[in-house]
């Protein structure tokens, strides 16, 4: 009988291994950035499935404060990672006119 905790971690790792995927198979740069932001979504949600599963496996407590800010902060990190990465595909994307990560690396001098 699975725990409340053990279907929480098994999703994230399941977004953790789709993250992965995405990033292993991925040639477009956009689909590099929604692969990054999976796996930080897995990471995130295995920071509040353990910090929420603290008293016993399958009673949800109390989340607590520290692992919230922790999340919150990586959030806001997260979305401006991404931001800022998206602004760089845009200029990339004018200036070369491909999104291909494999015919940018060709353009490496």
């Amino acid at each position: 009988m699975l725990d409340m905790l053990d279907i929480y971690l098994i999703f994230a790792l399941i977004l953790y291994v789709l993250g992965i995927y995405t990033l292993a198979s991925a040639r477009n740069m956009i689909k590099l950035v929604i692969g990054i932001e999976i796996l930080v979504a897995a990471a995130n949600l295995n920071f509040l499935a353990l910090g929420a599963f603290t008293s016993s496996a399958s009673i949800l407590g109390p989340v607590d404060p520290l692992v919230q800010d922790f999340v919150i902060l990586s959030i806001c990190i997260g979305g401006a990672v991404a931001a800022i990465a998206m602004s760089l595909i845009v200029n990339a994307y004018r200036h070369y006119g491909t999104l291909d990560v494999r015919e940018l690396r060709r353009l490496k001098g």
